[in-house]
């Protein structure tokens, strides 16, 4: 029955927003080559480290997998030092 709740709702959620709302503008603000070299990326960083940083961060960690949780630090390292040269150097 939960399952059934459940696809019922991924189903009608959008329909129930976009009767309340319109659809939100996307817009694009880099070259179509940057994307496209960003999803690679992606995929190799997934591939090298077993796993998304959601696979990690929620489902590792809940397990107390070591790895999960020397992966998810260093997510979270990794975005803070970036986050914080891009300001400094902005």
């Amino acid at each position: 029955l939960e399952r059934t709740l459940f696809i019922i709702g991924l189903l009608t959620a959008p329909m129930a927003y976009f009767a309340v709302d319109s659809a939100p503008q996307i817009t694009v603000t880099t070259s179509l080559p940057l994307l496209i070299t960003g999803g690679i990326l992606v995929g190799i960083g997934s591939r090298m480290g077993s796993g998304c940083t959601s696979g990690h961060g929620v489902c590792g960690n809940a397990r107390l997998s070591k790895r999960s949780i020397v992966a998810t630090l260093t997510f979270l390292t990794t975005g803070v030092l970036t986050v914080a040269s891009l300001n400094f150097f902005a």
